[in-house]
């Protein structure tokens, strides 16, 4: 499945922003089930400084600063990416899951010693829960791994209520198992805090799910939303993906931009600024079939800051690898 991805960040300031250093994660991971055709970055004012590189997991980092004043800024990144259906296995064919947990320190291979570093509690997802005691529900002794994992991906999904309003981006796992209540960043954090509390390791994925509106309505441009899920460390099989708040396997309608420990690792735009004052925040996703694209859309007006593959030049050139 092809799609074109765009992915609008307006903010208004009450007040003139003298200077502002921003750290971005909005250029798509390459990689498994997912071709980045094409990926460029738009910023107003232009930047002064733009230097882009790879951070420790990987992931496409972007790292700018405005040295004009001003009281809006706009941030801007589309894309075009393909993806295929991911290679998954059985579940009841995956080890039991106290082989994945015991095995995992005698694992001395680069794979293994990268799955390591996310067996352990990040700054998202530390509780006082009884969270191996929820976990033990569904990790039975002996159980298959993906098995258990999709189990417990399927409670979170009954048990919990998808509520906007119910908690913000600061809002710890402890609040969200109590209430019962939180979005798809709640609800990864949740399901990776329960992973690693047994031993599991368990990775947090940002990125883009597909929507679709309601029957007989039209699907208005920049109505989807960033997502997020989770994926756990299977031996012999990599990183298997979960979505608690759909509960389900993400195949082709789910795109990638990043990975980490938890929220922190990948959050879509981090920044300082001086000035500003009171100042709003609007955010616009469109996510949407390349065969629904038209070529009136395909035209840029703009000049990118940051554009690949760019004409003339390889990702090399453009410090993209």
């Amino acid at each position: 499945m092809m799609y074109r991805v765009s992915h609008d960040t307006t903010y208004d300031y009450g007040q003139s922003v003298s200077i502002s250093h921003h750290m971005l994660h909005l250029l798509p991971r390459a990689g498994g089930s997912q071709v980045c055709h094409r990926t460029a970055l738009y910023v107003s004012p232009t930047p002064t400084v733009c230097n882009n590189s790879v951070d420790y997991f990987g992931n496409r980092v972007v790292f700018l600063t405005v040295q004009v004043p001003h009281q809006k800024l706009v941030i801007r990144s589309k894309s075009v990416i393909e993806v295929v259906p991911p290679a998954t296995p059985a579940p009841l064919a995956t080890p039991p899951w106290e082989e994945v947990r015991d095995g995992l320190f005698a694992d001395r291979s680069a794979h293994g010693i990268d799955a390591l570093q996310y067996r352990f509690e990040s700054p998202f997802t530390v509780a006082e829960a009884d969270l191996p005691g929820f976990a033990a529900q569904s990790f039975a002794p002996g159980r298959p791994v993906l098995d258990a994992a999709l189990d417990l991906t399927g409670r979170i999904f009954r048990e919990f209520k998808y509520d906007s309003t119910a908690t913000t981006v600061s809002t710890p796992v402890d609040a969200v198992f109590k209430g019962r209540r939180g979005v798809c960043q709640d609800f990864a954090h949740l399901e990776i805090a329960a992973l690693r509390s047994i031993g599991i390791p368990a990775r947090y994925v940002s990125g883009y799910l597909l929507t679709y509106p309601p029957p007989g309505q039209v699907k208005l441009v920049g109505s989807d939303a960033s997502h997020a899920w989770l994926s756990i460390w299977v031996p012999g099989h990599g990183w298997i993906d979960l979505d608690p708040t759909n509960n389900l396997l993400p195949s082709v309608e789910h795109i990638t931009i990043g990975w980490g420990r938890d929220y922190g690792d990948v959050s879509p735009i981090n920044g300082v600024i001086i000035g500003g004052g009171a100042h709003d925040i609007k955010v616009a996703v469109d996510v949407r079939p390349v065969e629904a694209v038209t070529a009136a859309q395909e035209v840029e007006t703009e000049a990118a800051i940051i554009e690949f593959p760019k004409r003339g030049a390889s990702e090399r050139e453009i410090g993209l690898i």
